[in-house]
């Protein structure tokens, strides 16, 4: 169909004059051709001998990196079918923590194979339908093969955390931080009422640090904040201390309009500074009132509310993370308070509190039996190293969690797909019409793989239902062999539509 139909012998316009269009067989390449990118530009990345991506920013920052979700984000996509399959890999996150790059590469491998049978004219109905059903045997198979793990099951556990982290910046001390991952999950699991395991990340915290080894990370009962005292003067160490967290400024309070003074005498001013000295002086005696021994606070302390917070024997740390007052809420059982002047005795929260002067972190331990949270601090030599660890570290703590609230797992190391891939062939065979790691210690997450599998079917089918794209600029397929630029992905340049844009580094 062109730009216009004819209409009682007169053409009638249904598109703008600048707008293009591909349909049927134009269509349908382009778009495998753009998804098959993307999957190209992680591939590389897999596996235990998988290599990372250097990825920088129009401003210069620098990202080493082979988890193939944050390669996919940071990538400057705008195809919109080529941001389809990036949906793959960020659905495969947030529903497995890990196996993002398997999602993409099985969509891609579904789309390659999709094109062959596009070629000999079967229909992309038949296609999408063999697709599902060839999908629902894999995911069959993938429970018939998975094997039971109990929650207690440290050892199996670990070997979960650490194949998880294997080709990741997370490897070489894997030994150690395994352990570490396995510990922080069993601390945040617990049996619910009817029976069930969960576990809740929630309650783990992960915080970094520059400057030592990998192996010197640790877990920590409770949380590690980055902050300083507010005060030289200020005690450092405090045992069952009161802690208050309050995300109110401990400052002059601000007019609600702006507003000029004119003075008439120094004594003027004098009355004045004395007004605001007052005003700071009441917020910190009801502070102390309240039998407050530490304050952590989201906003500001002003100078002289510092210096009266130390008389009294205070410790404060201002301009916390909200993050932070979140996790702190859990690990000591307090309340985030918004106004001073409505602080309630219950409030406050209870635990030991400590600043390290060398690190320069407060440690922060509930001492409430209510109190939950703990927290791993993970370390590295420099800032790329620790950035990587963490998103090593991420998808670890998920698969774990997974495994254990799941129940089950798999060997790993490409062993499940070969033995499912062998089980669905024998199943094809039946169906008319077009339709030993673990003794290694590799193993995966059952709801990892079952995850990756519906995900890169889902994309692909959506992919082959689209027979026909609209643009509103121009379509020109001119430079889809180098539509990214230097260090782009290949291909899926669609003029108009967007292209695969250039990360600007190598890849």
């Amino acid at each position: 169909m062109s730009q216009q139909q004819q209409m009682g012998g007169q053409p009638m316009v249904i598109l703008g004059e600048d707008s293009q269009r591909m349909k049927d067989r134009d269509a349908q390449s382009h778009n495998i051709a753009a998804a098959q990118a993307v999957s190209e530009s992680v591939r590389s990345t897999l596996g235990p001998k998988g290599m990372d991506k250097m990825l920088v920013s129009s401003m210069g920052d620098v990202t080493v990196t082979n988890d193939g979700v944050t390669i996919l984000q940071e990538m400057d996509i705008d195809n919109p079918t080529a941001s389809m399959v990036v949906e793959v890999a960020e659905t495969q996150e947030d529903e497995a923590g890990d196996g993002t790059t398997t999602a993409v590469s099985i969509a891609g491998e579904l789309l390659s194979n999709a094109e062959d049978m596009l070629e000999q004219d079967i229909h992309p109905t038949a296609i999408i339908r063999g697709f599902d059903l060839a999908a629902e045997q894999a995911r069959e198979e993938i429970d018939e093969v998975s094997r039971t793990v109990d929650p207690d099951d440290t050892d199996l556990i670990r070997n979960v955390a650490e194949t998880s982290m294997t080709g990741k910046g997370a490897e070489l001390e894997k030994d150690v931080l395994a352990e570490l991952v396995v510990d922080a999950v069993q601390a945040v699991t617990v049996d619910a009422d009817d029976g069930e395991t969960v576990v809740d990340l929630e309650y783990v915290n992960v915080e970094t640090q520059t400057g030592s080894a990998a192996g010197d990370s640790e877990l920590l009962e409770g949380a590690v904040i980055d902050k300083d005292p507010a005060h030289a003067e200020m005690p450092t160490s405090l045992e069952n201390a009161e802690v208050l967290l309050i995300d109110e400024p401990i400052e002059v309070e601000d007019t609600d309009a702006d507003a000029n003074l004119q003075l008439d005498s120094p004594d003027q001013l004098q009355n004045f500074l004395d007004k605001e000295e007052e005003q700071l002086r009441e917020k910190v005696e009801t502070i102390a009132e309240s039998g407050a021994d530490v304050v952590f606070c989201q906003k500001g302390i002003d100078d002289l509310a510092e210096h009266f917070l130390a008389q009294e024997g205070v410790l404060a740390a201002s301009r916390a993370k909200k993050s932070d007052l979140a996790f702190l809420r859990e690990v000591v059982g307090a309340e985030v308070v918004s106004d001073l002047d409505a602080l309630a005795p219950g409030a406050l929260g209870a635990a030991d509190v400590r600043f390290d002067d060398e690190e320069e972190l407060f440690y922060v331990e509930g001492t409430d039996e209510e109190s939950h949270g703990v927290t791993l601090l993970l370390r590295g030599s420099t800032d790329h190293v620790v950035d990587e660890l963490e998103r090593g570290i991420g998808d670890a703590l998920d698969v774990v969690a997974q495994c254990v609230s799941d129940g089950r797992v798999l060997a790993g190391g490409g062993a499940v797909e070969v033995e499912v891939a062998r089980r669905v062939r024998e199943f094809a065979d039946g169906v008319s019409g077009r339709e030993q790691p673990f003794d290694a210690g590799v193993v995966e997450s059952a709801h990892a793989k079952r995850q990756a599998l519906s995900s890169a079917t889902e994309a692909a089918n959506l992919v082959l239902k689209i027979d026909d794209i609209i643009a509103a600029g121009d379509l020109s397929t001119e430079g889809e062999e180098d539509a990214g630029g230097p260090g782009g992905a290949p291909g899926g340049g669609m003029g108009g539509m967007g292209g695969m844009g250039g990360m600007g580094g190598a890849m």
